[in-house]
């Protein structure tokens, strides 16, 4: 079924964010930043992707054609690093930089937002990290290149700080969304397969967290919005890997990678919310995998985790998502079936789309084991929060399971 999606502009006040969604729409980035008030920009973005694909090219013709000056700082990796930051923070302040823009992944994305904060907050940016929330932050636009981590709209960011401790520190503020966000599922052709599978793993942990919410009451249009969002991924990932040019395909993920980390999903719910990036964020950290596979790895042992010992009402919440995602029989005499048949078949999605499913697969020892669940309890305080409060022994019972060859 060809959709023949349109381009469309979007402003929503749940989302902060214009939104410039479709082909072609790059080049509409000087005058999006000339009407959030930018008058120099600094361009942040990774590798030499988006000088290739032309991206680059169209992104400074449009800021020429709005008179727009700008500076540029690439080079950001995987798993972003706060020296370069830094190094961004110190650019934009030499050049007198006043919107940062940023081309490429969530890393990418993630890094102009340490920047902008930055700028506004008078070189102060790191207590952001630790838990003071920032007023303001300096005006950001985005222009993703993947479907993955929905930074593009949201109000995360997270850098790894290779200056000091080696961990992931991440922020959660309102202020520190991007004031646009420019979407042309085109730019997503070049991604490969297993990057893609990836990406759509990233999406489904952001969806997980908010559909897992533990003392919350279930409200049914937001179980709605998260198992229809999981299943288009589940539908829609397959052909764009498949055949990397299909539009429809590269449409339906993008839309879903930005709803995914906004607030939509988590519309009505509080508290404690999923754990699987708690889980993951500091084996990325330390072992620069790659963040998609390892929620890939992770996701379906926590999962399992709660069926087996978490309660009754979280074993019922594991099999519904087996049951309306994945479309396994429900049986009501027995929820842990029902849930272990879920698991199975998000595990087997999961390898259909290239992703590893251990942690071997990723190439972390055996012998880390002990190293691994320190630094994932250490960072979190004792415990990881979440769906389900989870002290070391569970950790190391989740990470044990997922070692080795399943």
């Amino acid at each position: 079924m060809n959709l023949n999606m349109k381009n469309f502009t979007s402003y929503n006040i749940h989302f902060y964010t214009d939104i410039l969604f479709g082909k072609g729409t790059e080049n509409d980035t000087g005058r999006m930043i000339l009407k959030h008030g930018g008058t120099k920009v600094l361009l942040i973005y990774g590798g030499g992707s988006i000088k290739a694909t032309g991206l680059y090219d169209r992104i400074a013709e449009s800021l020429e054609k709005n008179n727009i000056p700008f500076v540029e700082m690439g080079g950001v990796q995987p798993n972003p690093r706060r020296s370069l930051a830094e190094k961004g923070i110190r650019l934009a302040a030499d050049e007198k930089a006043d919107f940062i823009l940023a081309a490429g992944g969530g890393s990418a994305i993630d890094t102009a937002k340490t920047v902008a904060l930055a700028i506004a907050n008078n070189g102060e940016y790191w207590k952001f990290y630790n838990g003071v929330e920032p007023e303001k932050m300096a005006p950001l636009g985005a222009i993703p290149t993947i479907a993955a981590s929905g930074s593009e709209t949201s109000r995360s960011s997270v850098i790894k700080d290779d200056t000091e401790t080696g961990r992931k520190m991440s922020l959660n503020w309102d202020s520190c969304r991007p004031v646009f966000a420019i979407m042309n599922p085109e730019l997503t052709y070049t991604v490969p397969a297993r990057q893609t599978g990836a990406g759509a793993a990233d999406i489904f942990a952001h969806t997980i967290s908010r559909y897992f919410f533990k003392d919350c009451p279930v409200s049914h249009i937001g179980d709605e919005f998260c198992e229809g969002l999981i299943r288009t991924v589940i539908r829609y990932a397959p052909p764009a890997a498949a055949e990397p040019t299909g539009y429809e395909a590269r449409a339906e993920l993008m839309m879903a990678s930005f709803l995914s980390h906004s607030d939509l999903m988590g519309m009505g719910r509080s508290g404690p919310r999923g754990g699987e990036h708690a889980l993951e964020s500091q084996i990325s950290a330390h072992y620069d995998t790659v963040h998609g596979e390892g929620l890939a790895v992770i996701m379906p042992a926590w999962l399992k985790y709660i069926a087996d010992k978490g309660s009754a009402e979280q074993l019922e919440r594991v099999a519904r998502f087996g049951a309306q995602v994945f479309g396994v029989k429900a049986d009501t005499q027995d929820p842990r079936k029902t849930a272990l048949e879920g698991i199975e078949a998000f595990r087997s999605w999961l390898k259909s789309m290239g992703q590893p499913l251990t942690f071997k697969e990723l190439g972390i020892p055996k012998d880390d084991l002990e190293k691994i669940v320190k630094r994932c309890i250490a960072h979190n305080n004792g415990t990881v929060p979440g769906f389900m409060e989870l002290d070391e022994n569970a950790v190391t019972e989740i990470f044990s399971s997922v070692m080795e060859q399943l």
